[in-house]
């Protein structure tokens, strides 16, 4: 499974993609307004942290505006990747776009119908939103159950599933589990997946094992 983050915050951005984790990146106009700064400067600056894809959001509702607006996006970095709404006009767009050559995630999924309809207009990537259905009362795994199935039967239509509104180190697990191509996880969840209180405590015993030893491994 790929890792994407959740963020246009580049400070997070830089420390996680230290670690080799980070496969990708995903925006939203949210989040490029929670971080501040200049939204086509901001997406150029992560594409250049990030060499894996980089959804950069349109921000337009109707088709000839929003595929203006994914051409310019295009156009910033090799590695963007223009999210679109899953709508009759962003499915236009997102037709229009991939059959230029350009990365589309189309975003704001709910059901199996719209994921199929999206794989169909030429989505690189459709994000399901499992939280906001968890939010009311829905399963949201049982969504991603439901599209992987549909596109194993068709594997022509080539689009990948990224789990997106991850809340819960689960989330993560369940989605894997079921085998979808990507997760986009908010930094906090991602750090999460390292922590088990077992693993605080080994390390605890093996550090006050060594300090009574009174060894520096530098210093030999």
């Amino acid at each position: 499974m790929k890792f994407f983050i959740d963020t246009a915050d580049l400070d997070e951005i830089r420390d996680l993609a230290a670690t080799g984790l980070v496969d990708g990146v995903t925006t939203n106009p949210s989040l490029i307004a929670k971080n501040g700064g200049n939204f086509l400067d901001v997406i150029q600056q992560i594409c250049a942290i990030v060499p894996g894809p980089v959804s950069a959001e349109v921000t337009a509702t109707d088709h000839e505006t929003m595929l203006a607006e994914g051409r310019r996006l295009a156009k910033l970095a090799d590695n963007v990747c223009v999210k679109v709404p899953l709508t009759p006009d962003g499915l236009k767009s997102c037709k229009a776009l991939s059959e230029e050559g350009t990365q589309v995630n189309v975003t704001l999924c709910f059901s199996p119908a719209q994921a199929l309809l999206a794989a169909k207009a030429g989505a690189s990537y459709i994000s399901p939103f499992i939280g906001r259905l968890d939010d009311i009362g829905t399963d949201g795994m049982e969504l991603i159950s439901q599209i992987l199935e549909i596109y194993a039967n068709y594997p022509e239509l080539g689009t990948e599933v990224l789990v997106a509104s991850v809340r819960s180190p689960m989330h993560v697990v369940e989605s894997a589990r079921l085998g979808a191509d990507v997760a986009t996880l908010p930094p906090a969840v991602l750090r999460s997946l390292f922590k088990h209180p077992l693993t605080d405590k080994g390390l605890d015993a093996f550090l006050a094992d060594w300090a009574k030893t009174g060894q520096n491994i530098l210093d030999t």
